[in-house]
């Protein structure tokens, strides 16, 4: 996949994860003895400690208090599958609503014996209660629930018993080897290569150095997001997705691709029934879910009922357990003191590029890292123990930590080397899975940096734009990718059919509205443009920040603007764009010479060929013009799509607030990874485009024996009816959709 050598070191055959003997038994069933302990231990104190500090509250004696500490534990693990059923129905507030009452009545029951029945025992009871769960929890952490593998190793045991008793069925072709595809999303192939040689990612370096996987190199095409990567990776297709956001000029849509509705409405136009995950395969955290017929927490599949009642069921589970819900909220709230520590050192000593970093980045950290991280690990493994075929799941620890700290930085990399962690985790699953698993490990693009735009130059894109244009702007350059993930899994968390489910269901959609409230700006301008302008002085801008990358739309047109329609009617604008200092080259298209790449001293005529003066493409790569070419084409295509500069040091300058920063050309943003096992083929030459990467991927499908029984394919809506043609990867015409 990549024009140099591939890196593996040391021959041999793939070796799969070992099947766990003897020793391994025993070790888990040890640590199930330790942690039962631990709980009990936990249990006693607090009730030790409650009958001393709440009023009305006592136990006489330590032969009394032990005895209650195992009928609350026995009676918490009855309750337990009770609670999850629960939740799974209500959604978590119903679920520790309910918690919360069951232990009070147990404390209460437990303790009439020495304490009597008075009136306040109930009310002690609740507090005893507290403090019980409190003590638990905190011994809990720090005994057992506090390493990696605490998130996995219930759910490994759980498999071991269910085999055990005949309970776990044995799939019909459980001599296929599944997939686990991850995706560490934003991670650059030179990242990858530098912490495998540190080896501080030491689950990939050690796959590496035994020469069971081989890690290659391969390039996104324009534009370098998750959104058009990912439709790529799982479906075959990378058209008609220009951006983060875009505007519809049909229909005066705003589309941001983490907003539920708009995600599931772009994946109907692009799914032909033949996705990656289409084979009996389960999506993950994902925006889209390539077909899969069982999704978890994915964006475009947030209101299929049987799957979100799957998801509720799984997150439940998960939180039930104290290794879950205890792990969760401890690092949830490490992550938050560690972010804000970092932010104030970072502002200490001055680094540079930088940028504000305040309290709602700190929880969204935190969550990612915490519960969402632990959430997903705990999905796919309940997935590979059901034996699903193929699994495809999203981590986006890294690309958030590093769009808000940089690529290198301490913080981003530890979040790597947590995904790495998750692997290791993986590997136990699969030791215990009833189908063997391979482990394919990729990144949807990669990242470059730099210091703001805005910072650099004193205005942003919009403020440059109104300028040049003297015309109104609504822009759109804000949003966070990881927030939508987060509001897809609350949505996800509780049935509308109670009020708990729509409560969490109307959190979501704050969290979502929240994070898209400049899109929406930008829909209300783009549909009263769409409407009618009274006159020439009404015209208004809409311009969206993709990472470097910036589009530039006049509101409310029904087609693309030409260059000469541009200059007639903003003469200022294309000329003062290419020659801002910090944009490198702005496309347009010209009705005389078709698309035209146009920077401050010459201009690059892509669909000729022709070069005039100098060439604005050749800082960006070889594959730029064909890149601008392909993204310049599409009918969602902007007025005017706009790149930064990349300076001497490779660095660009984000749209967005972002030190790190995808979506143009420049840097290392196209430069993504894969790391997958020797004896799965990959072409020799490097693969450009994440839909020429899925033909790969389907490829390793099939030749272990999946997508033999598949439906005919559907036509997809987006390839037919468009009235024009867009060059395919070997150059040849495809129809566009509506």
């Amino acid at each position: 996949m990549s024009d140099g050598p591939s890196r593996t070191v040391s021959g041999g055959a793939p070796a799969g994860p070992a099947r766990l003997g003897t020793r391994d038994r025993l070790r888990l069933r040890l640590a199930d003895a330790g942690r039962a302990f631990v709980g009990l231990a936990g249990a006693t104190l607090g009730f030790a400690i409650a009958s001393s500090l709440v009023p009305g509250f006592r136990l006489h004696g330590w032969p009394a208090t032990v005895t209650a500490a195992v009928l609350f534990m026995a009676t918490g693990a009855l309750f337990r599958p009770v609670l999850v059923r629960v939740a799974a129905r209500l959604g978590w507030p119903g679920a520790v609503l309910l918690a919360l009452l069951g232990q009070t009545v147990v404390v209460w029951a437990i303790a009439r014996g020495d304490a009597g029945s008075g009136p306040g025992l109930l009310l002690a009871s609740f507090a005893a209660a507290w403090i019980i769960a409190g003590v638990t929890t905190v011994l809990m952490w720090v005994f057992t629930a506090g390493t990696d593998e605490a998130v996995t190793a219930s759910l490994v045991r759980r498999a071991m018993r269910r085999r055990s008793r005949g309970r776990q069925a044995r799939p019909a072709d459980a001599d296929v080897p599944g997939v686990v595809f991850v995706q560490a999303d934003g991670v650059p192939y030179p990242v990858l290569e530098l912490m495998i040689m540190a080896g501080t990612l030491p689950t990939l370096s050690r796959w590496v150095r035994s020469g069971s996987h081989v890690m290659r190199e391969w390039r996104p095409r324009l534009p370098a997001t998750t959104p058009a990567s990912q439709m790529g990776l799982l479906h075959g297709t990378t058209d008609g997705i220009p951006a983060f956001r875009w505007v519809d000029r049909a229909s005066g849509r705003v589309y941001v691709a983490n907003r539920p509705a708009d995600a599931r409405a772009v994946e109907a136009l692009h799914s032909d029934g033949h996705g990656l995950l289409a084979d009996d395969g389960v999506s993950v955290s994902n925006l889209f879910t390539g077909d899969a017929p069982v999704a978890y927490a994915t964006m475009s599949a947030v209101d299929r009922t049987q799957e979100t009642l799957a998801t509720r069921r799984a997150v439940s589970r998960f939180l039930a357990r104290p290794d879950g819900l205890a792990r969760g909220i401890s690092r949830t709230v490490a992550e938050i003191v560690r972010e804000r520590f970092q932010a104030a050192r970072a502002r200490r000593r001055d680094l540079h590029p930088r940028v504000h970093r305040g309290w709602a980045f700190a929880v969204e950290r935190a969550a990612l890292n915490g519960v969402l991280r632990d959430l997903n690990t705990s999905l796919v493994a309940t997935s590979m123990l059901e034996g699903r075929r193929c699994v495809y799941v999203d981590y986006v620890d890294y690309d958030a930590v590093a769009h808000h700290a940089g690529m290198l930085r301490p913080e981003s990399l530890d979040a790597l080397a947590g995904i790495d962690a998750v692997l290791a985790q993986l590997e136990k699953v699969a030791a215990v899975a009833p189908r063997p698993y391979r482990f394919v490990v990729l990144s949807d693009h990669g990242q470059s940096q730099g210091e703001v735009f805005a910072d650099r130059y004193g205005e942003d894109l919009a403020a440059l734009v109104a300028r040049l244009a003297h015309a109104g702007v609504t822009d759109a350059t804000t949003g966070s990718e990881a927030a939508g993930r987060l509001g897809a899994v609350t949505a996800s968390a509780g049935s509308v059919d109670t009020a708990f489910g729509r409560a969490l269901h109307a959190a979501g959609d704050r969290i979502e509205r929240r994070g898209n409230a400049d899109a929406d700006r930008a829909t209300a301008t783009q549909r009263a443009a769409v409407a009618g302008r009274d006159g020439p002085g009404d015209d208004e801008f809409l311009v969206f920040g993709s990472g470097n990358l910036g589009l530039v739309y006049v509101a409310g047109e029904d087609h693309r603007l030409s260059r000469e329609e541009l200059d007639a009617r903003f003469p200022a604008l294309v000329t003062g764009l290419v020659t801002h200092p910090g944009v490198g080259f702005a496309v347009v298209r010209s009705d005389e010479h078709g698309i035209v790449a146009v920077g401050p001293d010459g201009e690059h005529r892509v669909e000729r060929g022709e070069v005039l003066g100098v060439d604005p493409l050749a800082p960006f790569g070889e594959h730029a013009a064909e890149f601008v070419a392909r993204a310049a084409a599409m009918p969602e295509a902007p007025d005017v799509l706009v790149n930064s500069l990349i300076d001497a040091m490779g660095e660009v300058a984000a749209f967005e607030g972002l030190v790190g920063c995808h979506g143009g050309l420049g840097g290392w943003q196209d430069r993504a990874m894969v790391v997958h096992p020797v004896d799965l083929p990959a072409p020799d030459g490097l693969v450009v485009g994440a839909d020429t990467l899925h033909a790969v991927l389907v490829g390793w499908l099939e030749l272990l024996g999946h997508r033999r029984a598949l439906p005919p394919r559907r036509e997809r809506p987006y390839a037919t009816g468009r009235g024009r043609p867009l060059p395919g990867p070997d150059g040849s015409g495809q129809d566009r959709a509506p």
